[in-house]
Formats: C-alpha cells, sequence, structure tokens
C-alpha cells in the first residue's frame, strides 16, 4: 500500500516547514529600532526679536515668500521650526496672533551660541532712538553679560547726549507766555513735556534744572556699574559721570 509513504512524506514537510520558522523567529527578535533624529535646540525656544529691519513674518520659508507682517522689537516669539532657503536660515515661529516664518538673524535669544556678542555689537553700531531701544533689549536677554558694564557705560552717555537735545527741544516748543497764563510751575512743564514720553516707556528718568532749564540723565546705569563692577575700567569713567552730573545739578545761570 502506498498510504504510508504518502503520510511520511507529509510529515517530513511539516517538519521542514516547523524548522525553517524557528529560524527566521529569532531574527525577527533581534531587530533594533532606529533612534529617532535629535531635534534641533532651537526648537520649542523662545527669542526676542530686535532687528526689525530684518523681521518680516513670511507664508513660507523664503525672501520672496509674502509678508504676512512686520514683527516689532522686543516681541516674543517660540520657535517651532527652521528650513534654510535663499542663503539664510529660516525659524517658523509662533508670534503674536499669527504664524508664519522669520529670518532667524531678526531674533536673539540664550539658545544659540554667539548671540550675546552678536546683540552687544549691536548696541555700538546702531544710531538714534533705536540704538537705546537694542540696549535696552541687550540688559534684559542678557544681565550676567560680561560686555553689560561697558554697555551700560555707553547706553548712558547716549541719554546725556539726548538730554542736551532735549533741552533744546523744549525750550523752542514750549510757549512761555502760555506757561505764565496758567500758573503752573515751570519745571513741571518741562517734566511733562511730551517728547520724554518714549524715553519714559524704556524706564530714562531725566532730572531737571530748574535754573538753567537743563534735562540730565538720573545716571542710573552709571550707579549700577559702581556697585556691580567696582573693578572694571568702565567704573573710574562712571565715577566721573556721577560727579559731573552733581555739578550741572547744582549749576546756576551765567549772570
Amino acid at each position: 500500500m502506498k498510504f504510508p509513504f504518502v503520510i511520511f512524506a507529509f510529515g517530513l514537510l511539516f517538519v521542514s516547514a516547523a524548522s525553517m520558522q524557528a529560524q527566521r523567529s529569532p531574527a525577527a527578535t533581534t531587530m533594533v529600532k532606529r533612534p529617532a533624529a535629535a531635534k534641533p535646540a532651537e526648537i520649542g525656544q523662545t527669542a526676542v526679536v530686535v532687528d526689525e529691519s530684518l523681521s518680516v513674518l513670511r507664508d513660507r520659508p523664503s525672501l520672496y515668500a509674502q509678508a504676512v507682517m512686520r514683527v516689532g522689537r522686543g516681541r516674543k516669539v517660540q520657535i517651532l521650526g527652521s528650513a534654510e532657503a535663499d542663503g539664510v536660515k529660516f525659524y517658523r515661529v509662533a508670534a503674536p496672533s499669527n504664524f508664519g516664518w522669520i529670518q532667524a538673524d531678526a531674533v536673539f535669544g540664550k539658545f544659540r551660541p554667539g548671540d550675546e556678542e552678536r546683540l552687544a555689537r549691536m548696541v555700538q553700531a546702531a544710531e538714534g532712538f533705536d540704538q537705546l531701544e537694542i540696549a535696552v533689549e541687550f540688559f534684559m536677554l542678557y544681565p550676567n553679560s560680561k560686555f553689560r558694564s561697558s554697555t551700560l557705560l555707553l547706553y548712558g552717555d547716549l541719554i546725556e547726549v539726548a538730554a542736551a537735545k532735549l533741552s533744546k527741544d523744549a525750550s523752542s516748543r514750549l510757549k512761555r507766555p502760555e506757561m505764565a497764563a496758567s500758573a503752573a510751575p515751570v519745571h513741571s512743564y518741562y517734566l511733562n513735556f511730551n517728547m520724554l514720553d518714549r524715553y519714559r516707556k524704556l524706564g530714562i528718568v531725566f532730572v531737571f534744572n530748574s535754573a538753567t532749564r537743563q534735562y540730565h540723565y538720573d545716571g542710573a546705569s552709571w550707579a549700577e556699574i559702581i556697585s556691580k563692577f567696582p573693578a572694571s575700567p568702565e567704573a573710574a569713567e562712571a565715577k566721573k559721570r556721577m560727579e559731573s552730573l552733581k555739578q550741572k545739578m547744582e549749576r546756576i545761570p551765567a549772570k
């Protein structure tokens, strides 16, 4: 009879298949998953817009993309992604009331090496009121910076220069007949002068010599240098500024 041979053949086939399956199983169980790619350090970080000349928010990462808005200096944005195009790096950010792509050079933060020194250089290079605004952003972002004392000295000097110009502007714009008619103290007109408003927003305080009708910087940045950086080269200069301020406030008009 042929049945025993057929049964034997089927049995041999079954054993062979089981053996092959056993050989495959260990290979399957030893497979190792590849680790996920590391997330860039800037993703999820908060940055501050400082360079308004580069702060256009766009609908895609390209210098030719549609502009959504220009993000103002001092605005904080959260970084959601990054891309490179047209020779520059872009960050995808969540800005106030909008999402979009902004050139990475427009923002500064603590997460990126070199930003502290880059912003200190920007303070030195800027002009006018922008220079004061950028300095304030530097102080807030990097309170313990090695460049702080030198930047504080420059900041105070810039404000004293602004004080001289404000004194001239106030003298030409304030109407003396109107001030006399109101009977309000003259110095109160000067200290309410509307051109002081934008300086107040930065926390800048001016003092006023009623005798000479001159504004002067109150010297807060110089006082900080003397207090926090007494051994620095800037401390000696700051002391000279404070002594000069004292003399200016004691000055009376020449007869």
